[in-house]
């Protein structure tokens, strides 16, 4: 029986699913804005009070439900969260909740597909953060793919939108096949293991896998295929080309799901070091590469940019960077850091991207030649984008400060010099993020949309606020997240003695 004393994460996918339906059963375009409301918002209470049951001492998995699906190949209906996943699932519900806001008068045409494709996307998200059986985690993880291929291109602002759509989906397609290989090697290694027949003794179960030793030959393979199934969505240059495309081409809301929910990272961090313990060690020089690489050269492609949208995407690629430096530390002050960089990057890049969509909607254009003397006309925005905008370069009192203080604390003690190209990949970000703020928000006001444009409405201030009050939280007290965040970590760490 887990914690709650019923299916509660079965619930919230329920309630998402039911919801969806509900949509094509009222037949109403402004209901459809409702609905999708509500049931993120009870799915967001349910949420939280299961956060409020977690029992953060606890190293292994809570609230695990299991029912089987497939007897025959033993694959099942598993979910359950731990210490590394907890705080992903308020978070992700969080920022669907931006979306659905900041949506809510800007979408006008095919209403009820649009918020019918959010909560799905919201579905299978949740879902992702939450399976316990690989063959149900790969299904929601291939079920983005559909929702995000709509979203760009119907609702794109950018005349290539539906080139955006197919060059992510072809990326994503492409990124799901080594994926589902190194997840399979995984459940034929286990028969082999148990000397078992197939299909008796393929294993699915993610925690039955955590007790499987790999040998070393295929613990290479797995490693290296399930990374490069990751870097692709994470994204790790060089499988990046497709974020900035989508950044210009698609949805400003809907980029701020693409970059604020870093899917891939949280992959790296279940999936590959955990299931593959002994070659992530052998090849952490690998990992270690990949994110000065990404950090370096994300901060200096961000500070090229002249358009708003595709500098936030070169910063994200810039940031989770970080978040596999922290990783390839193999301590636990890496590893909490790279979990507070991605909670605290899916507060940032949400809420600073939803300021950008709101400034498009303000403008018409998020390029900075168009921009300039925002602040004068819209100051509550501007402060809120300067207080991101912070947070995504660690000032102190912000969250982005504890996250990237861990992680370069952990990096210099493992990989010196990794860990001081980080350092100057930090100041680099400041540079950026500080020149297109001038360029954008200070001056004298170019354009007679800036000059005619009102500044955040209620609704937008209210969500604006929210967001910008996690981040102070997580800044002024980050041990919420590091003892929440512990045990998990430490049963993480334990796997390189298994």
């Amino acid at each position: 029986m887990n914690a709650a004393g019923f299916p509660i994460l079965s619930s919230i996918l329920l309630l998402l699913l039911a919801a969806t339906l509900l949509i094509w059963v009222l037949r109403n375009p402004r209901a459809a804005r409702w609905v999708t409301l509500t049931a993120t918002l009870l799915g967001l209470l349910l949420s939280a009070w299961m956060l409020w049951r977690f029992d953060s001492s606890n190293h292994g998995f809570q609230f695990i439900e299991q029912l089987a699906w497939i007897p025959t190949l033993n694959i099942s209906y598993q979910v359950g969260v731990d210490g590394i996943s907890i705080l992903f699932l308020p978070l992700t519900q969080l920022l669907f909740l931006g979306v659905i806001l900041a949506s809510w008068n800007s979408v006008r045409t095919m209403i009820r597909f649009y918020f019918t494709l959010l909560l799905l996307l919201q579905l299978v998200t949740l879902g992702i953060f939450s399976a316990l059986d690989t063959i149900l985690f790969f299904l929601f993880w291939e079920l983005t793919l559909l929702p995000f291929y709509f979203l760009i291109s119907l609702w794109g602002i950018g005349p290539n939108r539906r080139y955006a759509a197919v060059h992510y989906t072809l990326f994503m397609l492409a990124g799901g096949v080594p994926l589902l290989f190194g997840l399979l090697l995984l459940a034929f290694n286990h028969a082999e293991v148990t000397g078992s027949a197939i299909p008796q003794g393929l294993a699915f179960s993610y925690l039955e896998l955590l007790q499987t030793a790999v040998p070393q030959g295929a613990q290479t393979l797995v490693f290296l295929l399930l990374l490069a199934g990751f870097a692709v969505k994470t994204p790790l240059i060089p499988l990046h080309t497709w974020l900035p495309v989508v950044a210009q081409e698609g949805p400003v809301a809907i980029t701020a799901l693409l970059t604020g929910l870093k899917l891939g990272a949280y992959g790296l961090l279940r999936f590959v070091i955990p299931l593959a313990p002994q070659a992530a060690l052998e090849f952490h020089w690998l990992l270690a590469g990949l994110g000065v690489v990404g950090i370096l050269y994300g901060g200096m492609l961000a500070l090229r940019q002249s358009n708003l949208r595709r500098m936030l995407a070169f910063s994200s690629i810039s940031h989770v960077g970080l978040v596999i430096l922290g990783i390839a530390s193999f301590n636990i002050q890496g590893v909490q850091g790279a979990l507070f960089q991605l909670l605290n990057f899916t507060i940032v890049a949400g809420g600073i991207f939803l300021l950008a969509g709101f400034l498009h909607h303000r403008t018409g254009s998020t390029d900075l030649l168009d921009l300039g003397g925002v602040a004068r006309r819209m100051p509550l925005l501007a402060g809120f984008f300067l207080l991101f905008g912070f947070a995504g370069i660690g000032v102190p009192g912000t969250s982005g400060f504890p996250a990237e203080f861990l992680i370069l604390v952990s990096a210099i003690n493992t990989h010196t010099g990794a860990g001081l190209a980080a350092l100057f990949g930090l100041v680099l970000g400041a540079g950026y993020f500080l020149s297109a703020y001038r360029r954008a928000f200070l001056g004298p006001v170019k354009s007679e949309l800036i000059a005619d444009a009102l500044d955040l409405r209620s609704r937008e201030l209210s969500l604006v606020c929210l967001f910008a009050l996690l981040i102070l939280i997580f800044g002024l007290w980050p041990s919420l997240v590091v003892n929440l965040t512990r045990a998990a970590s430490e049963a993480w760490m334990d796997r390189f003695s298994f």
